[in-house]
């Protein structure tokens, strides 16, 4: 009878935890912006739906500019290292956004912010997936969701506690915002407060030790295995080098990315590339860059805007508890079944309440129902699968193109939305997410390998096989 491996869990929570903090930080810098912008916009004087869409999407070129830094040097300097300047980027972003007195230097700013959220969405999920066991994987790298989801949660906290801090009108007008504190100095603090987990997190990095996966692809296995017992003990440490060593056998060096281009390679980054996508473009994160559009849309003052931020944010937290406690015990694919299924049925009445002029508590209720399949299905399992669905060899440098679609789809979703809103209505544009939820759904129903309770290099070899 095999003996039960007895896991070293303080030690993988505490280096998850870390890890995650790149998540708490990508959660704050992704939502605050929406907080933020009844303030800066004026302040700015950002009149047209371009330039609004601008303020809002510019981080997200560097996003997309850190997904594809990180897929170039995480497989050649190892994750810890890019963690940390993921946290020098933040932190120098939050500063200087807070500081900033011209539009342009506050989008090169929120730029370098989203160089740090590329890195560290890409780095986090994939380094706790590379330090956890197999059985508690998911959970662990569910992990980093709940920290984006605090994240997330803390900037709607600190946005609507700014923006209650001195008293404004009801229905407040755009010169009274522009001559309110809010206006003037509130907006700033809620970009500068990131400053303080970012630091944390620079601290906090040098203390982790090394991906043990990407330890022996870089030859080092000795000290990979000091990770792996710490985590599991020698038992554990051994029979964890032997798979690595024979899933990286004769191909420890530099990654080229042309071998992510091979027949079998293409296959697993071509659904890696839909489910990023996807996660995008099934359309919530309108919600959470355009909060105050669609619900001053929905008939709510700039007050009742600030809470129902809180309020979703309260809801994804909650929800994302529920991923965790599921995704290992019923699997990955059948989360993002129901959640696709759920987010094409609730944008279908979002656009039916929208079209038919519905305002208050009913679209609210709705849009929280939309956050809450979201929360417990795309948001997390996506970064569970793309932690893990890629071959050691080349997991950075796919991981980093999966992210950089990720990205693609964000900036194209971000950009649009205020421009397609004023072209077709929100009700056309919540109809248009529905669709794409509903085919998102025949796709992973179809093409999606079930990754529960199964080593990654198992997991490679299952992937390989895809039709």
């Amino acid at each position: 009878m095999k003996k039960t491996t007895e896991y070293n869990y303080r030690y993988i929570w505490m280096i998850s935890l870390v890890a995650a903090m790149g998540g708490l930080l990508f959660g704050y810098d992704w939502v605050v912006i929406g907080g933020a912008k009844p303030f800066y916009e004026p302040f700015f004087n950002l009149t047209t739906p371009a330039m609004k869409g601008w303020a809002t999407s510019s981080a997200l070129i560097g996003c997309l500019m850190g997904a594809v830094f990180s897929g170039i040097f995480s497989d050649r300097y190892g994750r810890q290292r890019l963690m940390l300047l993921a946290g020098l980027l933040f932190t120098v972003s939050a500063i200087g956004a807070g500081l900033a007195n011209q539009f342009t230097t506050f989008v090169i700013y929120r730029i370098i912010g989203g160089i740090g959220i590329g890195l560290a969405s890409n780095l986090s999920p994939m380094y706790i997936a590379e330090v956890s066991p197999a059985s508690v994987r998911g959970r662990f790298v569910s992990l980093n969701q709940l920290t984006i989801v605090i994240g997330v949660l803390a900037a709607q906290l600190v946005n609507w506690l700014i923006s209650i801090s001195h008293e404004m009108p009801d229905n407040v007008t755009t010169a009274q915002v522009l001559e309110s504190w809010n206006g003037r100095i509130g907006w700033r603090w809620m970009f500068a407060a990131c400053a303080v987990p970012a630091v944390l997190f620079f601290i906090f990095s040098m203390l982790i030790p090394e991906s043990p996966r990407w330890l022996v692809k870089s030859g080092n296995s000795a000290k990979a295995f000091k990770v792996l017992k710490k985590i599991g003990g020698e038992n554990y440490a051994r029979e964890e080098l032997v798979q690595i060593e024979t899933s990286l056998q004769n191909e420890i060096g530099s990654v080229h990315f042309r071998e992510l281009f091979d027949k079998g390679m293409l296959k697993i980054l071509g659904l890696g590339m839909f489910l990023a996508f996807f996660q995008q473009w099934c359309g919530i994160n309108t919600i959470f860059y355009y909060a105050d559009d669609i619900f001053k849309t929905a008939g709510f003052d700039l007050k009742g805007v600030m809470l129902n931020i809180v309020i979703t944010g309260a809801v994804m937290m909650i929800f994302t508890f529920v991923a965790i406690g599921t995704v290992d015990k019923y699997g990955r694919k059948i989360l993002l079944l129901i959640g696709s299924l759920g987010l094409a049925g609730s944008y279908a009445l979002i656009g039916l309440s929208y079209f038919l002029h519905f305002t208050g508590f009913p679209l609210l209720f709705l849009t929280i129902l939309a956050i809450a399949f979201y929360s417990f299905s795309l948001a997390p399992i996506v970064w569970v699968l793309l932690s893990e669905m890629f071959p050691n060899r080349i997991r950075g440098a796919a991981m980093s193109i999966a992210v950089f679609t990720l990205w693609i789809g964000s900036f194209s979703l971000s950009y649009t939305f205020p421009i397609l809103n004023e072209g077709i209505g929100t009700a056309w544009i919540f109809w248009i997410y529905g669709l794409i939820c509903f085919v998102g759904f025949f796709v992973i129903r179809r093409y999606l390998v079930e990754t529960k309770g199964k080593s990654l290099e198992q997991i490679e070899k299952e992937m390989v096989r895809i039709k």
